[in-house]
C-alpha cells in the first residue's frame, strides 16, 4: 500500500483546522487523552505562528486526514507531536514514520536543532518509529493520580498555606518572573512571556481562582496552579503549574503549596487529583508519593539532533 501524502502547512487555514481538530477529537475517544500538549494545540487553533509548521497526511478515497504532525521552534529545541488515526493504526508505523519523518525534514529545512517528540503512552510501534527516523528515548513523564480530599494522614501535621487567588491584569508580570526564575532550565515551562499567560487567560478552563499565589514580606514566594479537566470521567483536577522563586527555597513551601491545591480542587468537588512530573525528578516523585499519589500512566519524550538542510 502506499505511503500517505504529506502537506506541509506553515499557517493553518480554517478548514485545515477543522479536518486536524476531527482527527484529534476521534483519536482523544479512543486513547482517553488529547494527543496535542496544550503549547502545540494553542499554536494549531491559533493558526499557526513564527517557527510553526502543521503536517497532514492524506490518501486517496478518505476525504479526512490519516495523521497529523506539529512541529514547532521553541527558544532552545523543537517540539514535535503526532497522531494517526485510530482507524488507519494497522499501519501506524508506516504512516508514522512518513508524517514524523517529514517533520524532521522541516526541521532540517529550517536550520536544525534539537527535537523533542512527546508520546502519551508510548508502546514498542512507537520506539520503532523513532528509531526509524534517527530519535531515541529521552525524558519520561509520570501522570500520578490520589483521591480527594487528602486525608489527614497524607498531610504530614503541614500547617495551612496561606494563599490568595490570581488577579486577572495585575499578577501576571509578578508571576512571569518567579516562573521563569523558578523554571529557568526547564525546557517547556520556562522563557515564558506576557503572550503566553494570556493565551492560557482565554481558554475556557481557566479560572483566577483557582490560580493560587503565597506572599512573603510583600513578595510572590510561590504559586500553585490548577486546572479542571471536565471532559473525562471522572473529571480530574490538576495541579498545572507549582513553583517556588529560588529565594524562598529550602521552606518546605512545596508539600504546602500542593496541599493548597489539591484543598482548592476538592471544595470545587473534584475526587481525583492529578499532576504530572519528570521522572527522573527523584525528590518531586518522593515528596508526591508521599503525598498518596500513585503512577496512572507514562509519556516519553524522543530525542535527537537534526542536521541543518538546505
Amino acid at each position: 500500500m502506499s505511503l500517505p501524502r504529506v502537506e506541509v502547512k506553515r499557517q493553518m487555514g480554517r478548514g485545515d483546522i477543522d479536518a486536524v481538530s476531527a482527527l484529534l477529537d476521534v483519536a482523544e475517544s479512543v486513547d482517553g487523552h488529547r494527543p496535542l500538549g496544550e503549547h502545540q494545540w494553542l499554536d494549531l487553533v491559533q493558526g499557526g505562528r513564527e517557527g510553526f509548521a502543521g503536517l497532514v497526511a492524506w490518501e486517496p478515497g478518505h476525504d479526512h486526514p490519516v495523521a497529523y504532525a506539529q512541529v514547532t521552534r521553541g527558544p532552545e529545541s523543537w517540539a514535535l507531536e503526532f497522531v494517526v488515526d485510530p482507524h488507519h493504526r494497522d499501519r501506524l508505523a508506516a504512516i508514522g514514520a512518513e508524517v514524523v519523518g517529514a517533520a524532521l525534514d522541516v526541521v532540517a529545512s529550517e536550520g536544525g536543532g534539537h527535537v523533542h517528540m512527546w508520546v502519551p503512552k508510548p508502546t514498542p510501534v512507537h520506539d520503532a518509529i523513532a528509531t526509524d527516523v534517527g530519535l531515541q528515548r529521552g525524558r519520561e513523564l509520570l501522570q500520578l493520580r490520589r483521591p480527594l480530599p487528602v486525608d489527614e494522614a497524607h498531610r504530614s501535621g503541614a500547617e495551612p498555606l496561606a494563599v490568595r487567588a490570581f488577579v486577572v491584569g495585575q499578577d501576571e508580570e509578578t508571576w512571569l518572573e518567579v516562573n521563569n526564575r523558578a523554571f529557568r532550565h526547564h525546557p517547556e515551562q520556562g522563557g515564558w512571556d506576557v503572550e503566553t499567560i494570556r493565551n492560557r487567560e482565554k481558554q475556557p478552563w481557566f479560572d483566577p481562582d483557582g490560580f493560587l499565589l503565597h506572599e512573603q514580606d510583600g513578595r510572590l514566594a510561590g504559586f500553585c496552579w490548577t486546572k479542571v479537566h471536565k471532559d473525562v470521567d471522572p473529571p480530574l483536577g490538576e495541579i498545572y503549574v507549582i513553583g517556588t522563586d529560588p529565594d524562598f527555597e529550602g521552606q518546605g513551601l512545596g508539600r504546602r503549596l500542593v496541599l493548597a491545591g489539591l484543598d482548592w480542587l476538592a471544595g470545587e468537588g473534584l475526587t481525583v487529583g492529578m499532576l504530572y512530573v519528570d521522572a527522573t525528578n527523584k525528590a518531586a516523585v518522593h515528596l508526591y508519593e508521599n503525598l498518596g499519589f500513585t503512577v496512572d500512566h507514562v509519556d516519553r519524550a524522543y530525542v535527537g539532533d537534526i542536521a541543518a538542510r538546505p
